[in-house]
């Protein structure tokens, strides 16, 4: 606690000897470590709250699988609803046409193409929720890469100044501005490292969870493609 104390108290203390440029970056900096930490809660609750989401959701489906197409369910936001919802719509239009085909009285099935179109169909539902996902994780990949570069502008930009007032005399004011610019040379340089470790972190743990989300909702979407073709496949 103390060090970390400590660690906040040299940043700070840093950010109030910089000249105004120096405070520009430390600035610059401070915008990137809070809207990291935004995205980065925000999106960890979306994760959990899709995990916990599919999980009632395959109960909901195992309680129901033997009405697959008749069971009421609500308009959801969450992915794994938007899948069944796009197989049971696509579903109910294929049976429709096929029953406006067929011979009075004939039972309606799904062929083999009318599978292979629901598939293709849902697989563009579960893209699309897949990039609904990922939106705006593009802003961690950004934080990892810019606040580095940020640090070592304030690093080169404090050399820049300490050499600056050497070459100009050391005075007590001189001093005190070239101990500012070696501050901010460091201080600027841990506060890049700091931001742009836990947002290297976070989006690649982030990334990864989507994809396995995005694997489950098509694990789902052929465990209901089996359900509808022992149910509505016709008999050999």
């Amino acid at each position: 606690m103390m060090i970390l104390f400590a660690s906040n108290h040299a940043l700070f203390s840093a950010y109030f000897q910089a000249d105004f440029f120096g405070k520009c970056i430390f600035f610059g900096l401070f915008a990137l470590s809070i809207l990291c930490w935004i995205v980065l809660i925000y999106k960890t609750h979306e994760v959990r709250k899709a995990k916990h989401q599919a999980l009632a959701f395959e109960r909901l489906f195992e309680k129901n699988k033997e009405r697959l197409l008749h069971f009421p369910i609500k308009q959801q936001k969450h992915p794994f609803a938007q899948v069944f919802l796009a197989l049971k719509q696509k579903t109910l239009e294929i049976l429709n046409k096929n029953h406006f085909f067929a011979e009075e009285k004939e039972i309606v099935y799904l062929t083999r193409s009318d599978l292979e179109l629901l598939e293709s169909h849902v697989l563009t539902t579960i893209s699309s929720e897949a990039k609904r996902l990922e939106k705006n994780l593009f802003i961690l990949s950004t934080i990892e890469k810019l606040a580095p570069f940020l640090g070592l502008l304030g690093t080169v930009w404090g050399i820049l100044v300490t050499f600056s007032h050497l070459q100009g005399g050391a005075g007590v004011s001189s001093n005190n501005e070239m101990l500012g610019g070696l501050s901010t040379a460091l201080a600027t340089t841990v506060l890049g490292l700091l931001i742009a470790i836990p947002a290297l972190i976070s989006h690649n743990w982030l990334r990864n969870s989507f994809k396995y989300i995005a694997s489950d909702m098509e694990d789902f979407l052929y465990k209901l493609l089996s359900t509808l073709e022992f149910q509505y496949r016709k008999p050999l």
